[in-house]
């Protein structure tokens, strides 16, 4: 019997009815429906860097009557901490405005800054809490969390199940598994940003072809030494993109 049949087949049984029930193969269906509604969100590339760490964020978004400002795909959860997302955004903006909190919380507690680990963490129990109570659904998001800390770059991931791990470069959203092919063939840990961004820039040019265009990107770091966001967006990525550089 072949995946799609099998499927059906749990489907028919009502074994996709709630978020809680295993099919008989070990199988959350509802958790795995959520994963391929991330897998529809708009791209992201997180690259942790010998000077520090980014995301670079597809925002994919074409209507010229919506204002860029409003389209952002990455937040700022603390001045040292970013994240950005894939899947459904109004289930993302739920787990940022929670993250924004904690890491706030932390400051006014203990007088420092948050280990984005922390974050990443939290936000990962709220989405596994999700796929083990009735009458609820998985959050349909995947978020990066990147940031750095005592000169130290970080970049996380969560998964819409509640697993976390740390990276060293990784991609969320379309096309997703492309892009880590060429992440694992192309990364080193001696990239610096500017060249992190031009490789991932690459990659996403490789990937969408004739849809690729600059205005559809946006970008934050943090230096190692700075811990500070810096963001740049659209035709600012010219410096960093090395066709554009060439031309």
């Amino acid at each position: 019997m072949d995946m799609s049949m099998d499927v059906m087949q749990h489907q028919s049984m009502g074994y996709d009815r709630t978020a809680t029930m295993f099919s008989p193969d070990g199988h959350l269906l509802q958790v795995e429906y959520a994963e391929k509604t991330v897998r529809l969100g708009s791209a992201s590339i997180g690259i942790v860097c010998s000077d520090g760490v980014f995301l670079l964020a597809d925002k994919r978004i074409e209507d010229t009557l919506i204002s860029p400002k409003s389209t952002s795909k990455i937040y700022e959860i603390d001045s040292h901490v970013i994240s950005s997302v894939a899947g459904i955004m109004s289930d993302a903006r739920v787990l940022i405005d929670k993250a924004q909190i904690l890491a706030q919380q932390h400051r006014v507690t203990y007088d420092s800054p948050i280990n984005p680990e922390l974050i990443i963490k939290e936000l990962s129990d709220i989405k596994q809490q999700f796929t083990q109570y009735g009458g609820a659904r998985p959050f349909g998001a995947a978020l990066m969390v990147a940031g750095v800390l005592n000169n130290k770059p970080m970049l996380y991931t969560s998964d819409v199940t509640g697993n976390y791990f740390a990276y060293f470069a990784n991609a969320i959203g379309e096309n997703d598994e492309k892009i880590k092919e060429k992440l694992r063939e192309k990364y080193n840990s001696n990239l610096t940003i500017k060249q992190g961004v031009s490789l991932a820039l690459d990659i996403f040019q490789e990937i969408q072809a004739e849809k690729f265009d600059l205005k559809r990107f946006e970008l934050c770091f943090i230096e190692n030494n700075k811990e500070k966001i810096q963001r740049i967006a659209g035709e600012q990525l010219k410096d960093y993109h090395s066709s554009a550089r060439s031309k």
